[in-house]
């Protein structure tokens, strides 16, 4: 191509003529120092940043309280009321001093549909959302600590009923509730003397027909269908609720 190449100098192609000239650096030190001082800087204003975020006000991490508490006012209190003390005029039950462990099962039923999917069940339709917006293990860990630490609730009985016969029908009930009517954690069973009277009634009802305890993956709420049956009617029902209305301290 008739190329011809100078080491220092010009070059020229098909009668162009081009100069280079090597890079020239009068001080090479100066540049390194240049270098190094741009990251000293740098690095300075780094530290004096972490350094001024160390002295601010950092919000502090709420407590398994808090958080239990902001979960209960969001999607319980609604219904059940401030003091988990429940409202009869919407059939929601007093829930305060329930065990944690008693709250977490309850709410995982719901949850998973094997309580409060039945279309009978009115009260455990309106229940199961509000389960549901409970969205990870910890919230409903949070809130059921929350529940459980609330004073327990001792509502006043809102039928009468012969007390001296349900204490003879609630033998068969003592078996897994306990005589004093405390409960049982190794037999899923809860207390009942912290609850409203019609509530319990409501339950045997929805047990004895089928609405409560009857999904396949409702095993101990299937324990109570023989017992919820053996009760004829609901004067047996009301009478043995009347009886765990006595056991309350």
């Amino acid at each position: 191509m008739g190329l011809r190449v100078q080491r220092f100098g010009a070059w020229s192609q098909q009668g162009r003529t081009h100069t280079f000239r090597p890079l020239s650096i009068s001080n090479p030190g100066s540049e390194q120092e240049a270098f190094m001082q741009s990251r000293r800087g740098r690095g300075a204003a780094v530290l004096v940043s972490v350094i001024g975020l160390m002295g601010c006000p950092m919000t502090p991490a709420a407590s398994t309280a808090d958080l239990g508490q902001q979960h209960y006012d969001n999607y319980c209190g609604p219904c059940h009321g401030e003091a988990a003390h429940g409202n009869p005029d919407i059939a929601a039950p007093a829930v305060a001093g329930l065990p944690v462990w008693y709250i977490e099962e309850q709410l995982h039923k719901f949850r998973q549909g094997s309580r409060g999917a039945h279309f009978d069940d009115a009260e455990g339709l309106r229940m199961r959302p509000m389960a549901m917006a409970l969205r990870s293990e910890n919230a409903v860990g949070e809130v059921a600590a929350y529940v459980a630490g609330l004073p327990p609730a001792k509502p006043a009985s809102t039928f009468s009923a012969d007390a001296a016969n349900g204490a003879k029908l609630y033998a068969t009930c003592a078996a897994c509730h306990g005589e004093n009517g405390a409960g049982n954690e190794q037999l899923h069973s809860p207390p009942l003397t912290g609850t409203h009277d019609w509530y319990l009634v409501s339950q045997l009802k929805k047990i004895k027909d089928g609405v409560r305890g009857s999904d396949p993956r409702d095993t101990w709420g299937a324990t109570m269908v023989p017992m919820a049956m053996s009760l004829e009617d609901e004067k047996a029902m009301k009478d043995v609720v009347a009886h765990i209305q006595t056991l309350r301290r």
